[in-house]
């Protein structure tokens, strides 16, 4: 089974286990979605949305964050890990915005790439999922199941999003980013199927037997 093929098992599979794909970060506008996926590094989402749930509804523009300081934010979003970290990134963020950018997100990645804390993987994401530009983001989760469907030998997520792109449909980037996330977290785990037991797995590689092991971006 060469990629293309794979590909179309694969999307066959995410489309009819998540017809719908929900969004797993909770957010206002597209500034708050810029801050969640910030917010998400090394963290998970459902940690996120528990403490942006109680900001969110107070303070959703750039204007509200540099008002606030950068110890405030430390105290807003203290739960979540590297916090200290993750303020100064969003307070520099909202100032670079209102400074430059008339407090709006900038549409290219070029422009959100230049904001503190904002790499290429959360651009991506932003451009998708708040503007609806074809994206497909990958993270070192998506990167390990890419490895283990045999879509990709790439060794970082940059290579791995080049090769996705050139084995899937770019108007179906958007939705597979999220189908794949949902199936890797509750099909493919990566201390679960062990690349052995999910549908999509077995329907890619029913020869294999032994469990496998990505390599690390």
């Amino acid at each position: 089974m060469n990629n293309r093929e794979k590909a179309k098992v694969i999307q066959r599979i995410l489309n009819k286990t998540y017809p719908k794909v929900p969004i797993p970060l909770n957010y206002k506008n597209t500034f708050t979605l810029l801050v969640s996926v910030l917010l998400s590094a090394q963290c998970t989402d459902v940690n996120v949305n528990n403490v942006t749930k109680d900001i969110y509804p107070k303070y959703y523009k750039p204007e509200h964050f540099v008002k606030l300081g950068r110890k405030k934010i430390e105290r807003l979003i203290k739960r979540i890990g590297i916090y200290r970290v993750k303020a100064k990134s969003i307070f520099y963020l909202s100032k670079t915005l209102v400074d430059k950018f008339n407090a709006r997100v900038p549409k290219t990645y070029e422009e959100l790439e230049e904001l503190p804390g904002v790499g290429h993987k959360t651009a991506s994401v932003v451009m998708s999922q708040g503007f609806g530009f074809p994206a497909f983001p990958v993270d070192t989760h998506i990167h390990r199941l890419a490895q283990r469907w045999g879509l990709t030998s790439g060794k970082n997520v940059v290579q791995t999003e080049e090769d996705l792109k050139n084995i899937f449909p770019k108007k179906n980037w958007n939705k597979l980013h999220l189908q794949i996330i949902w199936y890797g977290r509750e099909y493919c785990k990566a201390r679960d199927c062990y690349g052995i037991t999910c549908k999509i797995c077995k329907s890619c590689y029913p020869n294999r037997k032994k469990p496998f092991k990505a390599k690390k971006a």
